[in-house]
């Protein structure tokens, strides 16, 4: 059986989308032939605080092997953890390409920066590599405006180490063409050499079964008398304008949501920061904080969120006005049998999903915004209140079970062959 060594700056027992990712691909490719070895940071050196939870996900006898990283600094100078573990992370993939036979390399970024790794390793041991992008690389990091600050260094970094991480490179994957086509728009001259393959996230039908033996209490805020949707996550900068014309609707159409609670989890460690904007304030701001809109910044465990999706009324999926978006958050809707509303640019893949297989009803809006933007999107929302009041969802599970992990999960591992 070949051998292919994953590399990830985090793994479990960290919550981070990528991680997920990461996760399930090594949990499925030995049913397809290939033989996963892990190479991750030790959880001691995240920034975030871990999810041991997630441990459970793990496969029994999966190969993990973890490397320590240097320490955050006072004043914090790095936080990338992938930057902090960079030379040990190279030294065991050293160490494991000379004892044992690799036949393929396969890099999660971010952390963008481990990227770097494939062509190190393709020069010393000539192992092929592939990187994969659940982020765009190349992109105008927020506060990049401010000449020589620490995001208009990521920014410059971006464009000068790209075309060196990708310049050997055998397969370039992500979550949707849109993150990885600009690659070779900047250097078309690696467009015939190297394979691409788009891969959504995917869901796991076996995560339900492992949330019940958890037996978890429904969350504080389920009340049988409201309708209650739930965005679990980070929220993008971009999404900032999107979200100030949804309260906009709200506040302009308050009877339709008199009964209605958005619930945001996990939507940043601080209300404020230069990076993200606050939900509470903006809630305030329209005196809608704590009647319709509910923020509980705080990252919660994975199973807490699969939780509090489990018994809510819906998932709200809010989107960006990059039109190469594609969340993560679907996948969550699939899990727990859930109808989302979302809002999402009309070329999102996301928006595809969701309509062909009947998981929802999305708002959609072009690059341009939209003139009807806020009589489309509250005549949407009535529709969808009213269908998930009367149970009247014809979810297709045959659409999303295309979407499954272990059906992507053969998908690149046919990828990986192909390559060799």
């Amino acid at each position: 059986m070949p051998k292919v060594l994953l590399i990830s700056s985090h793994y479990p027992p960290s919550n981070l989308t990528g991680v997920h990712r990461a996760r399930l691909f090594a949990k499925y490719l030995p049913q397809f032939g290939w033989n996963p070895i892990v190479l991750t940071v030790n959880e001691k050196f995240y920034e975030e605080k871990p999810d041991l939870g997630l441990n459970e996900l793990i496969p029994h006898g999966q190969r993990v092997e973890r490397v320590n990283a240097f320490k955050l600094t006072k004043p914090r100078l790095i936080g990338d953890v992938g930057l902090r573990a960079f030379f040990q992370l190279k030294k065991k993939a050293f160490e494991i390409i000379s004892n044992e036979k690799i036949d393929f390399v396969y890099i999660f970024i971010p952390s963008f920066y481990l990227s770097l790794l494939g062509p190190l390793l393709h020069k010393k041991f000539g192992v092929k590599y592939g990187i994969d992008y659940i982020d765009p690389w190349v992109h105008f990091f927020p506060g990049s405006e401010k000449k020589f600050s620490r995001h208009w260094w990521s920014t410059w970094f971006s464009k000068v180490l790209e075309p060196r991480a990708v310049s050997k490179a055998s397969l370039i994957t992500g979550v949707a063409e849109g993150y990885f086509n600009p690659i070779f728009e900047r250097n078309p001259h690696l467009k015939s050499s190297i394979k691409t393959l788009a891969l959504p996230y995917g869901w796991d039908g076996e995560e339900l079964k492992k949330l019940m033996d958890f037996q978890k209490n429904p969350p504080s805020f389920v009340q049988d008398n409201k309708i209650q949707l739930v965005y679990a996550g980070a929220l993008l900068p971009k999404a900032a304008l999107l979200l100030e014309s949804f309260f906009t609707i709200i506040k302009n159409n308050i009877a339709d949501f008199k009964d209605v609670e958005f619930h945001f989890i996990g939507t940043g460690k601080k209300n404020t920061t230069d990076q993200t904007f606050s939900v509470k304030n903006l809630a305030k701001e329209m005196g809608l904080f704590e009647t319709i809109i509910f923020e509980y910044p705080e990252r919660i465990p994975y199973f807490d969120v699969l939780n509090a999706i489990s018994t809510s009324s819906g998932v709200f999926i809010l989107g960006s006005t990059e039109s190469h978006y594609t969340p993560s958050k679907l996948f969550n809707a699939f899990t727990t049998q859930k109808p989302i509303f979302a809002l999402l640019n009309e070329n999102s893949t996301a928006k595809q999903i969701i309509e062909s297989a009947d998981w929802g009803i999305v708002c959609s809006f072009n690059e341009d915004g939209c003139h009807d933007f806020e009589k489309s999107c509250i005549n949407q929302f009535r529709i969808w209140k009213e269908r998930t009041i009367n149970n009247n969802w014809n979810y297709n599970s045959a659409k999303a079970n295309e979407l499954l992990v272990d059906k992507l999960t053969l998908k690149l591992a046919e990828a990986f062959n192909s390559v060799l």
